[in-house]
């Protein structure tokens, strides 16, 4: 019984590793709003700190498609 335990608790942690393993990298947004603007990633749960008009942060891929909505984020190309 204890060894089908400890096997469960193995597999828990190996499900879980999996899960914060990243499939694409993060995206690059540009606040272009006047003051600063704090977001929560829907997805992630992170807080995404914006302080001056220009900031430029790096936001989870899974957050993208929510912070695109954002009138005053502007996504980053890769050059």
């Amino acid at each position: 019984q204890f060894s089908s335990q400890h096997s469960f608790k193995t597999n828990e942690v190996a499900g879980t590793q999996l899960l914060q393993k990243k499939m694409w990298p993060d995206v690059s947004f540009e606040y272009k709003g006047k003051t600063a603007l704090t977001i929560k990633g829907n997805v992630s749960g992170k807080n995404y700190r914006f302080s001056k008009p220009g900031d430029i942060q790096q936001i989870d891929y899974r957050d993208a498609p929510s912070i695109m909505r954002v009138g005053a984020l502007m996504k980053l190309n890769k050059k």
